[in-house]
């Protein structure tokens, strides 16, 4: 069976697409943590970067969300600073402007697709991957 190629052109093209729409993995948002995140929260995630001695409060362990499913609302509202609810001081600063891009659909627990930035998404990616608890 033969395809004209003005459709194997459009299929490819939707194909490529798709991809670039799909949710990130980790591998992607590694390098976003080691740039952004890692000072404070220390290259494992751990809460123990070369910049936390002494910052009070110490920079949080971002291996251990607690018991139950990733937070995965919660952890973007506190990355993009639209929600600091809760959290004790501010010095951890908002990294909203700096992970912008083309948007992806993330679903962040509520089974609804949230048009989310790429890096963003790239970091919360990577974020779930290194939880241990």
């Amino acid at each position: 069976m033969q395809y004209p190629l003005a459709t194997l052109i459009a299929a490819l093209g939707l194909a490529a697409c798709v991809q670039a729409a799909s949710m990130p993995d980790a591998q992607e948002g590694a390098p976003i943590f080691a740039e952004n995140c890692a000072q404070c929260h220390g290259s494992g995630g751990k809460g123990d970067g070369p910049w936390a001695v002494g910052m009070v409060p110490p920079p949080a362990d971002l291996t251990r969300f607690g018991d139950g499913a990733f937070p995965r609302a919660h952890v973007l509202s506190v990355i993009d600073g639209y929600d600091r609810t809760g959290l004790p001081g501010q010095e951890m600063p908002e990294f909203g402007l700096l992970l912008r891009g083309d948007t992806v659909p993330v679903d962040v627990g509520d089974g609804v697709l949230t048009p989310t930035p790429r890096p963003l998404a790239a970091l919360l990616a990577y974020l779930e991957s290194i939880q241990e608890g």
